[in-house]
């Protein structure tokens, strides 16, 4: 679970409703159906309005990784490529055949099956940056999607205002009932400015966190079997692989990472 998605939606969620309720506002003044269906239809329809649908899927798995996935253990990964390097600068290329099905990510996997294929090392690089392109692209329109949804969000609460004042305006002959329809007209408002600020751009804005360090975690991948493939000395292979980490992650490498068997990252 990620802790920070969890404990900042939660904040924020009741940091707004408690403050309503500190100002002395009821819950049945804010619960309004009506203004939550115009609202929330009218972004999710303008949302898969202005995406494929196979986005739009894909942006809505990717809030399990924003609020359920744990941050990727990318020190273990390091680890896990030094081993490989030890063993191929030992046995030769060709033995790392052997630990292609055990790799903890498809991406070395593939990248591990072409160098041990034989693959030229230019030939290679090129093919799997082709990948990190398409896997590139694909998690910026994840992040998009969140990003439009919060544009979309404020305007269409607007537009359920404007319609909540024209139902007030037709009943001007009741000025009883003015003060409670025109509350009850700025509760899409709300429900539009609190959706995008607090769901929708968040939601973008971690997406796009995890998707940077999920592309970067790739990038070391490549250049790590790279390295293997050119022969490079397992203690350079370390030391430039360890430039992805941070600070934290390098202390937690071990000194001997590269006399382990592969080992799966978290």
């Amino acid at each position: 679970m990620d802790i920070t998605s969890i404990i900042g939606l939660f904040l924020g969620i009741t940091a707004i409703v408690g403050g309503a309720l500190l100002e002395g506002l009821h819950l049945g003044s804010i619960a309004q159906p009506t203004a939550a269906l115009i609202v929330l239809g009218g972004t999710i329809g303008a949302t898969v309005l202005s995406f494929p649908l196979k986005t739009v899927k894909s942006a809505l798995a990717g809030v399990r990784r924003i609020l359920l996935d744990k941050k990727g253990n990318s020190a273990a990964v390091v680890e896990e490529i030094l081993s490989y390097a030890i063993k191929a600068r030992k046995d030769g290329l060709l033995s790392l055949d052997s630990r292609i099905p055990t790799a903890s990510d498809d991406f070395l996997k593939k990248a591990m099956r072409l160098a041990v294929d034989g693959t030229d090392a230019k030939v290679l690089r090129d093919t799997m940056e082709i990948e990190l392109d398409h896997l590139d692209e694909q998690g910026e329109l994840d992040a998009k999607v969140f990003d439009a949804a919060g544009g979309f969000a404020p305007t269409i609460g607007i537009i359920g205002a404007v319609l909540g004042l024209i139902h007030v305006m037709e009943n001007l002959s009741d000025p009883s009932k003015l003060g409670a329809g025109i509350a009850v007209a700025f509760v899409a408002t709300v429900y539009g400015v609190g959706s995008a600020n607090l769901i929708f751009i968040p939601f973008a804005n971690k997406l796009k966190v995890k998707h940077r360090r999920t592309v970067a975690a790739k990038e070391m991948m490549l250049e790590g079997i790279i390295g293997i493939m050119e022969g490079v000395n397992p203690k350079i292979i370390e030391e430039k692989l360890k430039g992805y980490l941070s600070v934290e992650e390098r202390r937690s490498v071990s000194p001997r990472a590269a006399q382990k068997p592969g080992r799966k990252a978290a």
